[in-house]
């Protein structure tokens, strides 16, 4: 006959749930013992029954495992207490993260993510919100073509007054070297008379000369 599991919870009979406390608190005291003799614990166990009676088992002595006890938790609690500039940054990181992941899952909505949760009226509010966001964008949009044609329109400005100044400097070296080509023109009958031979005259000089003193009575 396989044993009954019983069902954890309070004994409502008085004799029934005595007996069972003193079975059970043998058995407690016993596997306290094999604990304390197996591994080499200090093990102190204190046990007060419904009526107020007091039982006690312990390794060694009970207040000794107390006063341990009772250091040990104020050690463990000074080491373990926060600094209050730990607890403030620890604060501050959790609103963080809190608004972080807030923006993240709005942000996903906006780009037409996680949208089944949103009921009707949600819907129509983000709808609203992009078209306002859509406006936006196109005439931050539009501004920018602006200035762009206008610098451009502008650059162009530049472009032809700087060409016409090259065409005027252009024309201005050509009618330039056209006046000086005909001076130069102008100036060649002089410069060929001025650099003649004067060999041809000094001959010429020379043989009338010659001939005056051949002939001296012919004259």
């Amino acid at each position: 006959m396989t044993r009954r599991k019983i069902q954890i919870k309070k004994i409502d009979n008085t004799t029934a749930r005595q007996v069972t406390f003193s079975k059970r608190r043998r058995g407690l005291f016993k596997k306290a013992q094999e604990l304390s003799t197996l591994c080499d614990a200090e093990i102190a166990l204190v046990v007060f029954s419904a009526t107020g009676k007091l039982f006690e088992y312990t390794s060694s002595s009970v207040q000794q495992v107390i006063e341990r006890h009772g250091l040990l938790s104020s050690n463990f609690d000074k080491l373990n207490q926060p600094s209050l500039d730990l607890q403030l940054e620890s604060s501050t990181s959790a609103a963080l993260s809190k608004e972080i992941a807030e923006n993240t899952h709005e942000l996903r909505k906006l780009m037409g993510e996680e949208l089944q949760e949103l009921n009707m009226k949600e819907l129509q509010e983000l709808e609203k919100l992009l078209g306002s966001g859509l406006k936006r964008v196109r005439d931050a949009k539009g501004e920018i073509v602006l200035k762009e044609i206008t610098s451009l329109k502008w650059k162009g400005s530049q472009l032809m007054q700087e060409n016409k100044q090259l065409k005027q400097m252009a024309n201005q070296q050509i009618h330039t070297l056209e006046l000086e080509l005909e001076q130069g023109q102008s100036s060649e009958p002089i410069g060929d008379f001025i650099h003649s031979d004067p060999s041809q005259d000094h001959d010429s000089s020379g043989t009338s000369l010659k001939l005056g003193l051949a002939f001296p009575n012919g004259i």
